[in-house]
C-alpha cells in the first residue's frame, strides 16, 4: 500500500460583492483546499497505479468535509471542481489519481451532485499555480458556474510530491448574463441538463 504522507493542508475563501456592476443581492462565495502530500512513484514508472485511488479516499473525505465546513456548511454549495499538481520527479498520470477520491468525496457529502467535476492537471515545482474549473453540481451546461480558480502554494510541490485540489462555490458568477442553461431550468437527470 503506497504512503501518501500528508505535508501541509491550506484553505482559501473568497466572498465576491460585485465584478464592477451592481452588488448582487448574496455575494458569491468561492472555496479551495490544498493538500500537499508524499508522491510514492516519484522517481520511478510504476505500470499499476489504478489501486492507489482506493488509499486516496480518505483524503478526498478529509478535504471535502473540511472545505465544507470552513464555508459554513453545504447548504447553496451548487458549483465544485478538483485540480492535482505533480512535482518535478512525477509523472502526469500520477496527478490522475485524484479523480476517483476527489471526484466522489464532494458528490458523496453534497448528495444531490450529478454532473462531472470538472478537473484540472499538470506538472509544476514550488510556487506553481493551477487554475481549478468550476462547474455546477448538476447540470454541466450552466454557464452561470463557468469559473476557475488560481490556487498555488509557495513551497510545493516539492520535486516528491503531488499537489491535490478541491474547490467549491455558492451561486454563479456575479454578473453572469451569457444565456444558456439558467439554474431554474436544471433537470439534474443526467449530469448535463
Amino acid at each position: 500500500m503506497p504512503e501518501f504522507t500528508l505535508r501541509k493542508v491550506a484553505i482559501f475563501l473568497e466572498e465576491i460583492f460585485h465584478d464592477g456592476g451592481p452588488p448582487p443581492d448574496t455575494p458569491r462565495q468561492r472555496g479551495a483546499i490544498a493538500a500537499l502530500v508524499r508522491n510514492p512513484f516519484a522517481g520511478s514508472y510504476t505500470e499499476e497505479l489504478q489501486t492507489a485511488m482506493e488509499d486516496l479516499k480518505p483524503l478526498g473525505l478529509m478535504m471535502t468535509d473540511r472545505l465544507i465546513d470552513a464555508m459554513g456548511g453545504p447548504a447553496g454549495i451548487d458549483g465544485y471542481g478538483k485540480a492535482a499538481m505533480a512535482g518535478a520527479a512525477g509523472e502526469l498520470e500520477h496527478t490522475a489519481l485524484w479523480h476517483v477520491p476527489g471526484g466522489y468525496a464532494m458528490r458523496e457529502r453534497l448528495g444531490e451532485a450529478r454532473a462531472i467535476v470538472p478537473s484540472a492537471m499538470k506538472q509544476g515545482g514550488p510556487g506553481s499555480r493551477i487554475d481549478v474549473p468550476l462547474g455546477h453540481i448538476n447540470a454541466a451546461y450552466v454557464r452561470s458556474h463557468f469559473d476557475a480558480m488560481e490556487i498555488g502554494l509557495p513551497d510545493g510541490p516539492r520535486a516528491d510530491e503531488l499537489l491535490f485540489v478541491l474547490a467549491m462555490a455558492r451561486g454563479g458568477r456575479v454578473h453572469d448574463r451569457m444565456g444558456g442553461l439558467t439554474v431554474d431550468q436544471v433537470k439534474g437527470e443526467d449530469g448535463l441538463r
